[in-house]
């Protein structure tokens, strides 16, 4: 999903996510964001596993 800087405003980038819809994002997730960026935003099927995979082991470990 592409998402477009409308503008920065303090620790907020102010995104349109489609439509004229605005969303703010914590300025820290898209350090030196400037107006008018294109911020392309993705899901990461690898992390998202790895992760699955660690809570459930830990999951495991406690009630077994």
């Amino acid at each position: 999903m592409d998402v477009i800087v409308d503008r920065v405003e303090g620790d907020y980038a102010v995104v349109e996510i489609d439509k004229g819809k605005m969303c703010n994002l914590p300025i820290e997730l898209v350090p030196n964001v400037k107006e008018g960026d294109v911020v392309t935003i993705t899901i990461n099927k690898d992390k998202t596993e790895e992760r699955k995979k660690t809570i459930e082991e830990l999951m495991n470990s406690v009630f077994e």
